[in-house]
């Protein structure tokens, strides 16, 4: 069963996240997929836009598989990170520095969190069912949220409300998240994606390459690829950390951290 399904519909691509059993947790290989994907989306003519969403009915995407992609990162050098190609797939991925002016649509169906949420701040509208939940879950791991997180949050909602959901690691509700403004519009489970659909239907009765255009000149005047560059480095220094190691180990063996601030 492939990690991400691929669906178009006249001109909307539909991306389903597809490993339910791991509450669609990103390893290398959903990772590998998902760039794949993105990069059609961003090649294809005939796309205009694209929705995003999670296999099942419990999550979205929970982020970084903690068994697999995360040790891997923590146990690597920090010159190594700056090279590695997984790295760098990660990263796009999540629609962190990758330049795709088609509209894409999230269609959040259950917990989104750590690159989940990470992903989320790269869409543009967002839709969420009554039973999603949000959270920056890196710092409960002593991990740092390189995903974009720290560049688009305090971007896209008011400062108190990111500050609180990036240093404390709080789950939110689904109409706290609309309250925050962090997403469009809360919807029952059943009409998640015919709400998603219709944002896509509605986009795509518009000019494709006015549309593009639209989107390319908000991204860009937003001038994130400086503040990306300052959180690729505090990300590299904390995932060299002492404490980064061990908060991946005590959630595997299921106990509490020990913090050591190294």
């Amino acid at each position: 069963m492939p990690a991400i399904l691929f669906e178009k519909k006249e001109h909307i691509a539909i991306i389903t996240m597809n490993r339910r059993e791991a509450l669609n947790a990103m390893d290398d290989e959903m990772m590998d997929q998902l760039c794949d994907a993105w990069v059609k989306v961003r090649d294809d003519r005939d796309i205009w836009v694209a929705i995003i969403t999670g296999a099942g009915k419990t999550a979205f995407s929970v982020g970084g598989d903690l068994k697999t992609f995360l040790p891997k990162i923590t146990q690597s050098d920090l010159r190594d990170l700056q090279s590695d190609p997984q790295a760098a797939k990660s990263l796009v991925a999540v629609l962190r520095g990758f330049d795709l002016f088609k509209p894409v649509i999230a269609a959040v169906n259950g917990f989104c969190m750590g690159g989940g949420l990470e992903m989320l701040l790269g869409t543009d509208i967002r839709v969420a069912s009554e039973n999603a939940v949000f959270a920056i879950m890196e710092p409960t791991w002593a991990l740092f949220p390189g995903g974009g997180t720290t560049v688009r949050v305090p971007r896209q909602i008011p400062y108190c409300r990111a500050m609180e959901m990036l240093l404390t690691a709080n789950q939110i509700t689904a109409q706290e998240a609309v309250e925050y403004g962090l997403i469009n519009k809360v919807v029952p489970r059943e009409q998640l994606m015919p709400a998603a659909m219709e944002y896509a239907e509605k986009i795509c009765t518009n000019g494709p390459l006015a549309v593009q255009a639209i989107k390319e000149s908000v991204l860009r005047g937003l001038a994130l690829d400086a503040a990306y560059s300052i959180e690729r480095l505090m990300s590299m220094i904390i995932f060299s950390t002492e404490d980064a190691k061990e908060g991946p180990r005590a959630f595997m063996e299921k106990r509490q951290a020990v913090w050591k601030a190294k």
